[in-house]
């Protein structure tokens, strides 16, 4: 009986002892423990949760518009680079002056040349329901048109050379669907102006591109007329990987053909860097169409300014997200710059006095061999 009694007071003991641990609020409930700081469990995890979402969502800015803005780059090159920083800092920019917000560190994704990696990436923009879809390059633009031909989501498309042969838009005026952008459009007589130019002899060219480039057919149609019409044979080779490519270059080398030229191609610009010397080489000048060819080893790019082109894309775009711009309606805006890059270290090495070119187009630039622009 001793020992139920004494059971029985250290029980109410400890039930006092345990009722002790947490105050009361002075209505007769008691209150829940509290986490070092001063906070509640419930308090603690719904501050976590909270500065979770800020690390996952953009800062708004001015009224709290935010515009979820998706670019797709095609691949790594340095002129697709070049566009993207430039695209990137034209929203920037506008952000800040009128408080509206850019999203597009979460919906920026690289193709890798890749039609696979390429749809994914168009699906899940549409899952995540972005306001608007910037690709760069054709292929790019091909595969944000066909998954937004249902939704509707405006996409402005940035360096397709041939909007209209791509089928990407019933005309360049009026474009007649949800997309709209810009275009690189290269004057392929121009040059072949310059190869005449620098060696009126030119009696063989090499015509090096990727024949699934759908951009860069146009311009390869273009160079065999002009051969054509002037008397000149032409030597077609075509590559979709860098290997291939590098076996393409050995095979122009092999056939003695005096020029080569490839116009605004992503492949062959991917595999400049790998092919550069064989045609240095062999004295063979390789012409192009964009400044990065000539960035990477070419002797000579031909074209337009791709950071003007980038901005005045971000442009097209901003005008259809905040002022209700139709892409429809929208004409396609090609650049036509027509600036001749030349790589000063090739021209030497091959032996080319280049000053004969001084005035064939907007500007001539130099640079050296780099793998991207500063």
């Amino acid at each position: 009986m001793k020992r139920k009694v004494v059971s029985f007071i250290m029980a109410a003991v400890m039930t006092a002892a345990l009722a002790g641990c947490g105050s009361s609020n002075g209505s007769g409930n008691q209150e829940v423990q509290t986490q070092p700081g001063g906070q509640t469990p419930a308090q603690t995890q719904e501050q976590a949760n909270a500065n979770e979402q800020e690390e996952t969502q953009p800062a708004q800015t001015g009224d709290g518009t935010v515009y979820k803005v998706g670019i797709v780059q095609y691949v790594d090159d340095a002129s697709l680079n070049q566009i993207r920083k430039a695209i990137e800092s034209m929203l920037i920019t506008s952000g800040e002056t009128s408080g509206i917000t850019y999203d597009f560190e979460h919906y920026s994704h690289n193709g890798q040349a890749d039609a696979t990696v390429l749809n994914q990436i168009a699906a899940d923009l549409v899952a995540d329901e972005v306001d608007i879809i910037i690709p760069i390059a054709t292929p790019a633009a091909m595969i944000m048109q066909n998954a937004t031909e249902d939704n509707q989501i405006p996409v402005v498309f940035s360096a397709v050379s041939d909007p209209v042969g791509a089928g990407l838009v019933a005309s360049n005026d009026a474009p007649g669907a949800n997309i709209t952008g810009t275009s690189d459009a290269i004057d392929t007589e121009a040059i072949f102006g310059l190869i005449m130019a620098v060696n009126p002899d030119t009696d063989k060219v090499g015509l090096l591109y990727d024949k699934s480039q759908a951009g860069s057919l146009q311009s390869i149609a273009d160079a065999k007329a002009y051969c054509d019409a002037n008397g000149i044979a032409y030597v077609e080779k075509t590559g979709t990987t860098t290997a291939e490519i590098q076996a393409a270059a050995d095979a122009l080398v092999a056939e003695q053909v005096d020029a080569v030229f490839t116009p605004q191609d992503n492949t062959i610009m991917t595999a400049e860097l790998a092919i550069f010397e064989k045609f240095i080489d062999a004295k063979i000048p390789h012409y192009t169409g964009a400044d990065s060819f000539a960035l990477n080893g070419a002797f000579c790019g031909y074209g337009v300014n791709y950071e003007n082109l980038g901005t005045v894309t971000a442009d097209m775009a901003i005008d259809i997200l905040v002022n209700g711009k139709d892409p429809a309606t929208m004409p396609v805006k090609t650049l036509s710059d027509g600036i001749i890059t030349i790589n000063t270290e090739t021209a030497e090495a091959i032996g080319i006095d280049y000053s004969v070119l001084e005035g064939m187009g907007s500007e001539l630039r130099e640079t050296v061999t780099a793998q991207e622009f500063e």
